[in-house]
């Protein structure tokens, strides 16, 4: 049978394996070792008058084994297979089916039993080798064998087995009784190329005659001299080292290398400096940064480069603040970030957040710089631009940054900037808040005392970007008149021609205040403010999915450049949201609903309180720096360390009762609340330390992961009533106990509003789930853009450690 046939051949094969194993592995682990000693250069390096003797008891074992071997090995018979496998078989059918009936041969009992063993022989398998070697090696002679042919294979190489072959042959052919210096190498020598070529190094003597040997400018070649007489010539670069028997030298032109009567014609190819060109003009971003695409090139690969941003003195418009001389200043040195691996051909972008710089928005020329391996350096054309940096919409935000700018160009400019800082601050009652009337007062007093010191001035000019962002991005209580900041920033921007991506995020910026005030109105369940000067006018009442239309239509109107429409659009957007009135609903699912969201609610209020802390901690940095105790804890500051304490002590609490444990959003919600209580802790140890700056910084972290967390807690709560929903609707889609959600559901008087997060909910609490999990205004493409650009600019640090260079340069390599 075929199968009978093909297991009896499998395992007769097999059982041939195993005598030849069996017999011969000493012969293999011999050879094994012998090949590789000669492919190790340890043939080689054996000395003279122990080689003969160690090549005879080499001969002499693999005679011994071969011989040995040849003895037992023993041939397979078909029989000794047929045998093997029946023992694999119940009943051993192979042995039945040969067997002959004496008596009865045709009967059906005999057939029956034929039938049978058939079966049962069918189902052969052949039968595993098994050499048993283990057991014959307790040693592992074997093992070692095959290991050191690997490492021949892979470290051993071919001049290395003719050095051990020469020296072997020259033992046998020379008379067993001389006693001559035992004939070798007289020289050794070596090309080493720069490191940052890649190429390997190459040994000398393995070279044919005539060969022309290449090598890179700048490669090292060294030689080992043995015995007397030999002395090495050369004309092809500077001289190495002093030792007479061990000379080396660089290659730096082409010539000619003669030792022990070889000569070498050396060619060195020579190493052109890198090549580096920029793209357009360096764009600005809308949030100040600063984005530089080049290109450069290199024969052996570009090994750094460098961003160098100098004043343009002579194109400054030198008027008011820039009329005086300007204070020394040095170049500002940017890395250039560079990709992993090959660097022959280089495309990069260098982003650098330059906003903060005294230059900011002042005429530059920027400079591209490329070096390669042997400091060869090539730079780009110089580019006279302007220093990419924020802009400011706010009046009093932009004279707050001309008055920085003119104290970091020259503290001769002080007297001048305490006058229009007087000027700025008279009469504030309606225009400057009383914090920041009282911090500009402190900067007048500052400015008109002693000379300011360079600490004095920094600590001034990062005071006056602080209040200047605080009034520019919002810090107002009133989030109906944050909303209206925001529509005349955004109307100011379309007007006076702004870039896509200053508008874009001052659009963002809108939709942000936007749903804050929506949120306000809901959580408080009270009518807007705004119609304390409306009352007598109706109100209008909309839905959270109809101020978001709006505002797409005014994004899709700016997208298509049709900005006049839009600025008309928005004007109407800003009439409407003024009369705009948002209701709670009200009805028999609002308990149900509220005791879900309860967790939500305490993370809201939590939140909430975080933000007006830090608010208090801005406006006691800014009363500090009014009274010129900057860096020192304020009388307020252990109140606010202590309030810090409590809010994180209540936000540990919360972590414990928060649904969805063991679930993928529950849990990644406690990962960001964990993040948040490690923030508010820093923020705590700074506020006692009176590093109000520092605890301002880690306030806004704590800020950042508890609206991540917030934003896993009710994706995971509204997919989780998403799905209690669905099995809550009969066949006919309706629910038990009314009707559905589209039709009688409305009967309640349930509104669509929204959550603290800016997601849409119904009257009785219940998230709604779909569409955008969390309304802040942020564009994930702008986020991701945001994102790659400091995973570059960290690429691009030497001074990170190599393991996190490295790691970045996967992601970029994946994303």
């Amino acid at each position: 049978m075929g199968p009978v046939a093909r297991a009896l051949r499998l395992t007769r094969w097999g059982m041939v394996w195993e005598q030849a194993a069996r017999a011969f592995w000493p012969l293999g682990t011999v050879l094994a070792a012998v090949f590789a000693a000669f492919a190790l250069g340890v043939v080689a390096a054996v000395p003279g008058p122990v080689l003969p003797w160690l090549a005879g008891a080499v001969v002499l074992m693999l005679l011994w084994t071969a011989i040995r071997g040849g003895m037992r090995f023993r041939r397979v018979r078909m029989a000794d297979a047929v045998d093997r496998l029946d023992r694999t078989l119940p009943g051993r059918p192979l042995a039945a089916l040969s067997d002959r009936a004496a008596v009865g041969g045709e009967g059906a009992l005999w057939q029956a039993h034929l039938a049978q063993m058939q079966a049962r022989a069918a189902q052969a398998r052949a039968v595993r080798p098994d050499a048993g070697l283990a057991r014959r090696d307790p040693f592992a002679l074997r093992l070692a064998g095959l290991v050191a042919l690997a490492m021949a294979m892979v470290f051993g190489g071919a001049a290395q087995m003719g050095q051990g072959i020469q020296a072997l042959a020259a033992t046998v052919s020379r008379p067993a009784a001389t006693n001559a210096v035992p004939a070798g190498p007289s020289w050794e020598g070596w090309a080493e190329p720069p490191a940052y070529t890649r190429r390997p190094t190459i040994y000398l003597n393995v070279l044919a005659e005539g060969q022309v040997l290449e090598l890179p400018k700048g490669s090292a070649v060294t030689f080992r001299l043995y015995g007397g007489g030999v002395t090495v010539t050369q004309d092809v670069g500077p001289a190495v080292g002093k030792d007479p028997q061990a000379p080396g030298f660089r290659a730096e032109a082409s010539g000619v290398i003669e030792v022990a009567g070889r000569r070498f014609d050396v060619t060195v190819l020579p190493d052109n400096a890198p090549v580096i060109r920029a793209g357009a003009a360096p764009v600005r971003r809308a949030d100040g940064r600063l984005v530089q695409d080049f290109e450069a090139s290199d024969d052996h690969g570009v090994a750094s480069g460098q961003a160098v941003i100098a004043l343009d003195l002579p194109a400054v418009d030198r008027r008011f603040g820039l009329a005086i001389d300007p204070e020394p200043r040095p170049a500002v040195e940017l890395v250039l970030p560079l990709p992993r691996g090959d660097r022959h051909q280089v495309k990069g972008q260098l982003t650098e957040d330059l906003s903060r710089h005294p230059w900011a928005n002042l005429p530059v020329s920027v400079s591209l710089r490329a070096v390669d391996g042997i400091d060869q350096w090539g730079e780009a054309q110089p580019m006279h631009t302007v220093l990419p940096g924020r802009r400011f919409f706010n009046p009093l935000a932009a004279a707050l940054i001309e008055m920085r700018r003119d104290l970091l160009w020259s503290r001769g400019n002080a007297g001048r900037s305490a006058e229009i800082l007087r000027a700025v601050t008279w009469q504030p009652e309606g225009f400057v808040e009383r914090p920041l009337y009282l911090q500009l007062r402190g900067a007048v007093n500052l400015l008109e005392g002693p000379a300011l010191s360079d600490k004095l001035r920094d600590d001034l000019a990062e005071a006056l970007w602080q209040a200047a962002i605080q009034l520019e991005d919002g810090g107002l209580s009133d989030a109906l008149e944050r909303m209206r900041q925001a529509q005349q920033k955004l109307s100011e921007a379309i007007r006076n021609g702004a870039s896509p991506d200053e508008i874009q995020r001052l659009m963002d910026e809108l939709k942000e205040a936007t749903d804050a005030y929506t949120d306000m109105l809901a959580q408080q369940n009270q009518q807007d403010p705004s119609e304390r000067f409306t009352r007598d006018q109706p109100s209008q009442q909309i839905t959270g999915d109809q101020i978001q239309q709006m505002m797409d239509e005014i994004q899709r109107l700016m997208n298509e450049g049709r900005m006049a429409e839009a600025q008309e659009l928005l004007e109407q957007f800003n009439r409407m949201m003024e009369n705009l009135q948002v209701r709670q609903g009200q009805g028999g699912e609002g308990q149900q609903g509220s005791s879900g969201n309860q967790p939500m609610n305490r993370l809201a209020d939590t939140l909430r309180e975080q933000q007006r802390l830090s608010d208090e901690a801005f406006r006691d940095m800014q009363e500090q720096f009014g009274q010129g105790q900057m860096g020192q804890p304020s009388p307020d500051a252990q109140g606010l360390a202590d309030r810090q304490r409590q809010l994180r002590e209540d936000l540990g609490q919360q972590q414990g009762l928060l649904p969805g444990q063991g679930s993928p959003g529950g849990d990644q919600a406690r990962r960001q609340l964990d993040e948040a209580g490690r923030a508010m802790e820093d923020a705590e140890r700074a506020l006692r330390d009176g590093d109000t700056g520092g605890a301002l910084q880690r306030q806004a972290d704590a800020i950042q992961s508890m609206r991540e967390g917030m934003r896993a807690l009710g994706d995971m709560m509204a997919q989780q009533q998403g799905q209690q929903g669905q099995q809550g609707r009969g066949e006919d889609g309706q629910r038990p106990g009314g009707g559905d959600r589209a039709g009688e559901g409305q009967s309640f008087g349930q509104r669509p509003t929204l959550d603290p997060l800016g997601r849409q909910r119904d009257g009785n609490g219940n998230v709604i789930a779909g569409g955008d999990p969390l309304a802040e205004g942020v564009d994930p493409a702008r986020r991701a853009r945001d994102l790659l650009d400091e995973i570059r600019r960290r690429t691009g640090q030497p001074e990170r450690p190599q393991d996190e260079r490295d790691y970045l340069g996967r992601l970029l390599d994946r994303f």
